[in-house]
């Protein structure tokens, strides 16, 4: 089990000459992930080493341009590398038309099946499931409709305690897979062995919350609830907490609020506003409030292991 997370853009707005706008690469369990992705994205897959042909799921929070118009971009060059395989999509309604459309207008070459999961519920959803991972969404509040997205591991099998079983000769290879379930062993004289007593607890499931364009939304707090990562958006410093309310963003100060009443175990914070020259001024900012703060900066990587 294993959670690294690459930072390939965390400006808001537009893109600037060291400024790249949302987008981010997640591996989590052996799943290889892109959520949201603004122009440049492919650009900084290609710096950063990221293999494009591992990604089969994109995740989009909104469609305003900096989360967003990477995407036909990146499936165009998906084209252009002769991809085959099916590519699943997942974002607000109206992503799929407004995709399509650009594509069938640029005569692009994504020949390839694009599977769109448009999503439009309110409350949280179980949206992605497969052996390794479940991703859950997590409702925002912005000027448009716009989901945040919860990663976590699916808990693998306890582990056999081979000293303990040992001590117990009808105890067999046939048992193992029942043991790993969590399942007691009765032996043939009635006597239960617990299954505590013959396995190890598996490590705790990681998890990695992605919360995007927002106003300051406690609601959010129980759905991210001991989240090992936690990123936040932080476009502004508290001093502009009313410009922060008018666009329906959030603050430094409120993002390590929200860090810190969901006992995350490390927040991250970006999407700031180009009017800072000095982002060191969130974390510092942030650290008030919640004291394990890092900065979203292009290239930086997460690594929980």
């Amino acid at each position: 089990m294993s959670l690294n997370l690459t930072i390939l853009g965390c400006h808001s707005a537009t893109p600037r000459v060291n400024a790249f706008p949302t987008s981010q690469y997640l591996e989590i369990n052996n799943r290889h992930f892109l959520i949201d992705c603004g122009e440049g994205t492919q650009r900084q897959m290609r710096k950063y080493k990221i293999g494009f042909s591992k990604i089969d799921h994109i995740f989009i929070s909104h469609l305003h341009g900096d989360h967003f118009y990477g995407l036909v971009g990146l499936l165009s060059t998906y084209g252009i590398l002769s991809r085959e395989k099916e590519m699943h999509i997942f974002g607000p309604v109206g992503i799929k038309k407004a995709t399509l459309l650009m594509l069938k207008i640029s005569q692009s070459h994504a020949k390839f099946n694009m599977i769109f999961h448009e999503l439009s519920s309110k409350e949280s959803e179980l949206i992605f499931e497969d052996d390794k991972v479940i991703v859950r969404t997590i409702p925002l509040h912005h000027r448009v409709y716009t989901n945040g997205y919860l990663f976590t591991e699916k808990e693998k099998p306890r582990k056999l305690n081979m000293l303990n079983i040992s001590g117990y000769e009808e105890i067999g290879k046939a048992d193992f897979l029942n043991i790993k379930a969590g399942k007691d062993v009765v032996l043939s004289n009635g006597e239960i062995i617990p299954n505590s007593e013959l396995t190890l607890d598996p490590k705790k499931p990681l998890s990695y919350a992605f919360c995007s364009d927002t106003s300051y939304k406690p609601d959010i707090v129980p759905i991210i609830k001991n989240v090992d990562l936690l990123y936040h958006e932080a476009t502004f410093l508290a001093d502009r907490t009313d410009l922060a309310k008018k666009t329906k963003h959030s603050t430094s100060v409120e993002a390590a609020q929200i860090a810190k009443d969901a006992n995350a175990g490390e927040l991250i914070i970006g999407h700031y506003s180009g009017r800072y020259k000095d982002i060191s001024l969130f974390q510092k900012e942030a650290s008030e409030i919640f004291k394990n703060v890092s900065l979203a900066e292009p290239g930086k990587v997460f690594a929980i292991n």
